[in-house]
C-alpha cells in the first residue's frame, strides 16, 4: 500500500489529533484489561503476589502502552483510508465537472451549427 502523505498542516494536525485520541482511548481500554488480570492474579497466583509493587506497575504501564499504540495506530490507519478516499473523491468529481464542461461544450457548438444551417 502506497505511504499516506498529508498534504496540509490541517490534514496532519487531524491525523496527530486522531492519533492521540485513539492512544488515550487504547491506554485506558487497556489498562482496564490489565487491571483486571492483576487483580485476578493477585487473588489467584501466589507468584504475583510475591512480586514487588514496582514490578507490578511496569506490567500495569506496558499494558497501558501497548493499548495505546495499538489503537493509536489502527485509528491513524482509519484516518489515512478516510483521507484518501475522501481525496480520490474530489479528484473524480473534479474529472466529472471537466467532462460535464466539455460535453456542454460539444452540445453547444452542435446547437450553433444546426441554428446555422437551418
Amino acid at each position: 500500500m502506497p505511504r499516506y502523505v498529508a498534504k496540509n498542516e490541517e490534514e496532519t494536525s487531524a491525523a496527530g489529533s486522531e492519533a492521540f485520541k485513539g492512544a488515550v482511548v487504547g491506554a485506558a481500554k487497556w489498562g482496564l484489561i490489565a487491571g483486571g488480570l492483576g487483580v485476578a492474579g493477585y487473588f489467584l497466583s501466589p507468584i504475583y503476589r510475591g512480586l514487588t509493587i514496582q514490578f507490578k506497575v511496569y506490567i500495569q504501564l506496558s499494558g497501558m502502552t501497548f493499548g495505546g499504540m495499538i489503537e493509536a495506530d489502527r485509528r491513524l490507519r482509519a484516518f489515512e483510508f478516510l483521507a484518501r478516499r475522501e481525496r480520490k473523491r474530489k479528484n473524480d468529481e473534479a474529472v466529472w465537472r471537466k467532462w460535464e464542461g466539455m460535453i456542454e461544450h460539444q452540445e453547444r457548438k452542435q446547437q450553433e451549427t444546426k441554428r446555422e444551417q437551418g
